[in-house]
């Protein structure tokens, strides 16, 4: 996987979590993080369940 998919992954789990925590907070603003999120996601083809293995959490352990 190249660095650059790799860092667009895991700033769409980022944005994720930070829409599941911040929802109540600001709502305007987690949506937007949720929509950046799916940005990535859809770039890259990947589903939002589909991440960890794209990522290859947990391959090699």
């Amino acid at each position: 996987m190249a660095d650059q998919e790799r860092d667009d992954l895991l700033t769409a789990v980022a944005l994720t979590e930070f829409f599941v925590h911040y929802e109540d907070v600001d709502p305007k603003l987690a949506e937007r993080a949720w929509q950046l999120a799916a940005d990535r996601l859809v770039d890259h083809d990947v589903g939002p369940r589909d991440v960890d293995e794209a990522l290859e959490v947990g391959e090699g352990i």
